[in-house]
Formats: C-alpha cells, sequence, structure tokens
C-alpha cells in the first residue's frame, strides 16, 4: 500500500508529491492525462514563484525552456487609461526574483512531474479517479480508479490528496465542494504567434462585460485569454473561438496589435470560477490548489498559490502519517487547513476587492486614475498578485484613503501632481 495517492499531476499535485517523496513518504499520482498535456491557463509563475521552483531544483530548467520574464503587468480600464506596475520597485519589498516568469504548461507540467518521478513518485497517467475508497467509519482509505474499458480499479492508501483542479471529483466526493454566486466568470484561452507590441509585461485589458489578457510565454508565442460572465457564454450564438474573436475584434487597439498574428493552439474554455471547499481536509484525505479554492484568474495566482499549498501541505500530511491514532491525524490535517487561512487569506480579500472593481468599470476607472497619479500605489498592488508584498500594504486604511482622495481629486488640481511616468497606455508605457 502507498502512504500517499496525488490525485491531479499538475503544479500543486506535483509539488506536494514531490515535496512527500523527498521527505521519505511512499507517493503515488494519478492523473487522467497523458503528458504533455495542454490546459486552459494564464502560465503566469509569479516572482516569488521562483523561490518554490528553486527549492524543487527545476528553475534553472524552467528557464532553460525558453519561459519569458515578465517585469510587471499593465492594466487598461475600461476608460482606455491604463496602469503598469513593475516588480521591481522603491517600495521596500523584494521578491525571491524581481521578475515573473511565463512558460506553457505542456513545458512546464512536464518539468515537475519529472522532478516528482527523480525523487520517487509513481507516476500513472491516463489514470481517471472516479470515486474514493473508505472504511466503515467514513474515512478514506484509497481511490478507484476506471479504466479506458471502463473497468473499475481500487488503489488503497493511508491518505489520499486532491490536486485535480476547479471540477475536483475528491472535493465532491468528500462533499466539501462550494460555488460561489460570484463572480461567475469562464475563460477562454489559446497562443497566438505574431502579435504586436509584446513586451515584458502580462497585460489586461478590461471592457464593461470582461477582460482580455495578453502574456508572452517564449518561443515567440502569446497566451490569450479572454473572462466573461458566464452567462454570456451561455447565450453567445457561437462557439468559443468566435466569441475570442469577437472580442479581439471589438478593441480597435488590440485588433490593430493583432492584424497579422495567427493563432497557434486550439482555443479551450473552462470555468465557472468562483470555488472555495467549506474545508481542505476529510478524515483520510487533504486538498491542494484549485481543488480546494479557485476565485478568478485576473491576479494569476493559481500556480504560486498551488505550489505554495503543496509546499504547506506535506509537513501536516507526514504529521498525519505518524499520528498515534486517526484523531491526532485529522487534527494535523486540520491544522493544516488552519495555515492555508493564516497564508492566503490576506490574498484571498484582495482578489475580491479587484473582482468587484473589474466588475464595476466607474470603480475600476477610479482606482486607474489614482494609480496613474501615483504609481507607487501600482507598484504595491502588482506586488501583492506577485505574492511578495503582504496583502496588508494595500488592505490598510492609509492606502485605501489615498486610493479614494487621488480617485475624486479634481483633474485640474491632481494632474499637476501626476508622476511623469504613468503609463498612457500598455503600448505607450
Amino acid at each position: 500500500m502507498d502512504d500517499v495517492v496525488v490525485v491531479g499531476g499538475g503544479p500543486a499535485g506535483a509539488f506536494a508529491a514531490w515535496a512527500l517523496a523527498a521527505a521519505g513518504v511512499r507517493v503515488r499520482l494519478l492523473d487522467r492525462a497523458h503528458f504533455p498535456r495542454d490546459k486552459p491557463c494564464s502560465e503566469y509563475l509569479s516572482p516569488e514563484a521562483a523561490r518554490l521552483l528553486d527549492a524543487m531544483g527545476v528553475l534553472q530548467a524552467i528557464e532553460g525552456a525558453g519561459a519569458a520574464r515578465l517585469a510587471g503587468m499593465r492594466v487598461r480600464a475600461a476608460s482606455g487609461a491604463a496602469i503598469q506596475g513593475d516588480f521591481s520597485a522603491d517600495h521596500g519589498y523584494r521578491a525571491y526574483r524581481d521578475h515573473g516568469l511565463a512558460l506553457r504548461r505542456t513545458v512546464l507540467d512536464a518539468i515537475l512531474l519529472d522532478r516528482a518521478r527523480v525523487a520517487g513518485v509513481r507516476v500513472d497517467e491516463g489514470a481517471q479517479v472516479v470515486d474514493l475508497m473508505r472504511d466503515a467509519r467514513g474515512t478514506v482509505t484509497g481511490a478507484v480508479t476506471r479504466g479506458a474499458n471502463g473497468t473499475r480499479g481500487q488503489i488503497p492508501a493511508r491518505l489520499v490528496i486532491g490536486a485535480d483542479g476547479l471540477r475536483s471529483v475528491v472535493a465532491a466526493r468528500l462533499g466539501v465542494a462550494r460555488r460561489a454566486r460570484f463572480p461567475r466568470r469562464v475563460a477562454i484561452v489559446t497562443h497566438y504567434e505574431s502579435v504586436r507590441e509584446m513586451a515584458a509585461y502580462g497585460e489586461m485589458h478590461v471592457a464593461a462585460d470582461g477582460y482580455l489578457g495578453l502574456a508572452p510565454v517564449g518561443g515567440g508565442l502569446t497566451n490569450v485569454a479572454v473572462v466573461v460572465p458566464a452567462g454570456i457564454m451561455r447565450r453567445w450564438p457561437g462557439d468559443p473561438p468566435s466569441l475570442l474573436a469577437d472580442r479581439i475584434a471589438r478593441d480597435p487597439m488590440i485588433a490593430a496589435r493583432f492584424a497579422g498574428a495567427r493563432r497557434a493552439a486550439p482555443v479551450r474554455a473552462t470555468g465557472p470560477f468562483a470555488s472555495r471547499a467549506r474545508r481542505a481536509w476529510a478524515p483520510g484525505a487533504a486538498l491542494v490548489g484549485d481543488a480546494a479554492d479557485f476565485y478568478d484568474p485576473f491576479t494569476g495566482e493559481g500556480m504560486y498559490a498551488a505550489m505554495r499549498g503543496g509546499e504547506l501541505l506535506a509537513p501536516f500530511v507526514r504529521a498525519a502519517l505518524e499520528a498515534p491514532n486517526e484523531r491526532a491525524a485529522c487534527d494535523a490535517l486540520g491544522e493544516y487547513d488552519a495555515a492555508r487561512n493564516r497564508a492566503f487569506s490576506g490574498k484571498w480579500q484582495v482578489e475580491r476587492l479587484i473582482a468587484i472593481a473589474v466588475g464595476s468599470p466607474p470603480v475600476l476607472n477610479g482606482a486607474v486614475r489614482a494609480m496613474r497619479r501615483r504609481k507607487s500605489l501600482a507598484d504595491l498592488l502588482v506586488g501583492v498578485a506577485g505574492d511578495f508584498v503582504p496583502a496588508s500594504a494595500v488592505l490598510s486604511l492609509p492606502f485605501a484613503l489615498t486610493m479614494l482622495a487621488l480617485a475624486l481629486a479634481p483633474r485640474s488640481l491632481s494632474e499637476a501632481g501626476a508622476r511623469a511616468d504613468a503609463p498612457v497606455s500598455p503600448t505607450e508605457a
């Protein structure tokens, strides 16, 4: 019997499996896909994610695979005004690296899984988990799989980790999955070649009813993601590729940059988003990554949070495996859940505030106006999104009052004090 079965071979599952195997735990990882496999994702790794990649021993391999370096983020509001936030700034906070990275998931996931294998993880590709095994008390004792021919198999384990993403089978079978009503958005994602004027920045272009994200991911490719309310997708008369094409064409500045560009990958859709498990554990099981929570892709927190969650989880799993009885094992997993809340609660609050702003053009227009007038505010917010500035830096009353004062200040008074380096548009920055 394995000590741990990890369900899901993305960044959350691969990192958790590697961390446990490196500590001497017998780990088996199951994923229904065969790698390399593509996945709809922003493909963004924050500056602080480099610390986790370095700890895993894959940072050089990822950089050597052609990952694009990102110096920061640019946000363009529905008003047309734009701001730029840089990871390397004068606010006094420093990340593990002064830049983010972006790399296609087909390459990234293979590197992470190979590293897990080297650590001793047994990886079973094409293994679809459809249910959980339980004992008479309801404690999880393994995973139930379904083969290509429909036959079921059982893989016993002392503990199961659900790292199987937004539509987690493990979370659903544990009865802890929960969907939020806001924001109910879906994403349509692909890659393009030859998008014009791409620089070393991720870009978010916000409209009244959604947003479009652009980011270089190396090899001359640009990750293109359109995020809209789920209702728009349901009412759209065409298919996802036609909705993506429509969103590009409707913005003249974006359409000009896509003139001559070529779509280089299939269009994939995912969502609706906004899910969080009521708790990230049950007797004999734990959740990590998107299986535990995923709110909205605007801040690009997914892959850092996935790996950081795996880092947090590993010592509590070891404690649960070494516990003298089931109650002590449950206590260890409960402590993991508490540690997750301590680590991520501030960022969750920031994500919700950003989601409100993105869904309300007047609010976002005012926020962008304030950050154009004082770029240090944009740098702080982008640093929070980059996972190295504490969320408390932007959740403070002084930050809120400064944003409000600058957003509401009359143009004639505020423009005189505006920073000269505040960008007018992403292409002019």
